[in-house]
């Protein structure tokens, strides 16, 4: 269901009773969404499968045994200034 946020701040709790019975309700402003409000079960069904970012990063691959070789050609000349005619 979607709510706009003036309605859902007046009517707050049965937003809430509406997230818990019936999933994600969206609230919006001037028609853009801008919120959505989860029962506290979903939002730690969501939350509890993702590992902390610690943890993700630890159980990355070792990347140290990795046998990349690098070109030893000198890298090729980029020009960085626009073309005469783009100039403002």
């Amino acid at each position: 269901m979607r709510w706009q946020l003036q309605e859902a701040k007046q009517r707050f709790s049965e937003l809430v009773r509406h997230a818990r019975a019936d999933g994600p309700q969206v609230v919006t402003r001037h028609g853009e969404e801008v919120a959505v409000v989860v029962s506290i079960e979903e939002y730690r069904r969501l939350t509890d499968e993702l590992p902390s970012f610690k943890d993700f990063l630890l159980a990355a691959p070792d990347l140290g045994a990795l046998d990349i070789d690098r070109s030893r050609e000198p890298a090729r000349v980029v020009e960085l200034t626009p073309p005469a005619g783009d100039i403002p």
